[in-house]
């Protein structure tokens, strides 16, 4: 049982496609060696929705062949092996469709649900770690779930690209739960434009604020900007590499980047050698500048139209 599939149905938690409770598939898995791993999308993926489910694409073992598939989490975070201890991956869908103001709203929703699900898998076995993976705006619900999760439930957090603000960030990381994980904002100014348009058309929580693209500063959490040379020169002497960059604008390449997927198996399942202080030491201190990368690269990539495809 490497992968269990639960989505969002109103505000409770259901399996995919499946009438079994969700307590008794957790409870099958009390005594899983390895982490567990929660995944989750961004927005347009809809689990109701064949053409949109994310159980189809990028939280499938087996992603279904089609224009817009992308490579699986699940996978690619060593899941589906047959290793004993490979632990356990929680697929995670909720109903990102709609408006961007709709589907944010649904994703604090969905925040809290996943808070039951992580409270119960941490209640029956609390020696094991529970770690969160989302892109773009499911960064919000790990978020949300740090208000309403007990301390120590949540490990650590990568948020890939994530849409949120800075304010919302450090105001989930100064609560008791949020100030026992660790948070690692995965950037690129390949996603200057997305940044731009999440803070033109979501209000932010505080006057002024910025998104999390721009950098994120607490004591337990480190900012990843994938498209800077020094970064993915400090992540090579990690043993974990990465390809270069080769789109100005891409919302999808925090995960559709050759080695960005091992990248991220090596920070959950190796969280204790790859500190945050590993991670730390040798970063530039500060992001480059929004928009400075837009016209930095040779021969231009075409802009996906956002409506077409899921984040």
């Amino acid at each position: 049982m490497p992968v269990i599939r639960i989505n969002v149905t109103g505000d409770r938690a259901a399996l995919h496609r499946s009438p079994r409770p969700v307590h008794g598939a957790l409870r099958q898995t009390r005594t899983l060696e390895g982490p567990v791993i929660v995944m989750t999308h961004g927005y347009k993926y809809r689990p109701d929705d064949a053409q949109a489910c994310p159980h189809r694409n990028i939280l499938s073992l087996h992603p279904a062949p089609g224009p817009c598939s992308g490579p699986s989490w699940p996978k690619q975070l060593g899941f589906g092996s047959g290793c004993a201890d490979e632990g356990l991956a929680i697929a995670f869908g909720w109903d990102a469709g709609g408006p961007l103001w709709a589907a944010r709203r649904r994703a604090m929703m969905a925040g809290r649900v996943l808070a039951g699900i992580i409270a119960e898998l941490h209640r029956l076995n609390p020696a094991r770690p529970i770690h969160f993976i989302g892109h773009s705006m499911g960064t919000e619900l790990a978020l949300e779930a740090l208000h309403h999760v007990p301390a120590g439930a949540l490990r650590r957090i990568i948020s890939m690209t994530g849409a949120a603000y800075r304010n919302r960030a450090l105001a989930a990381l100064a609560t008791s739960a949020g100030r026992q994980a660790e948070f690692i904002n995965v950037t690129s100014r390949e996603n200057d434009l997305f940044d731009a348009l999440y803070e033109w058309l979501i209000a932010p929580p505080k006057r002024g604020d910025r998104s999390i693209g721009l950098g994120l500063d607490a004591p337990n959490a480190v900012t990843l900007q994938l498209d800077c040379p020094d970064t993915l020169a400090h992540l090579a002497r990690l043993a974990i590499p990465i390809a270069a960059p080769r789109r100005r604008i891409c919302h999808w390449s925090s995960y559709t980047r050759p080695g960005v997927l091992r990248v991220y198996n090596a920070l959950l399942r190796n969280h204790d050698r790859l500190s945050l202080p590993t991670l730390s030491c040798g970063l530039p201190e500060r992001p480059a500048r929004r928009w400075s990368r837009l016209f930095a690269l040779p021969r231009p990539q075409l802009l996906l139209p956002f409506a077409q495809k899921a984040s």
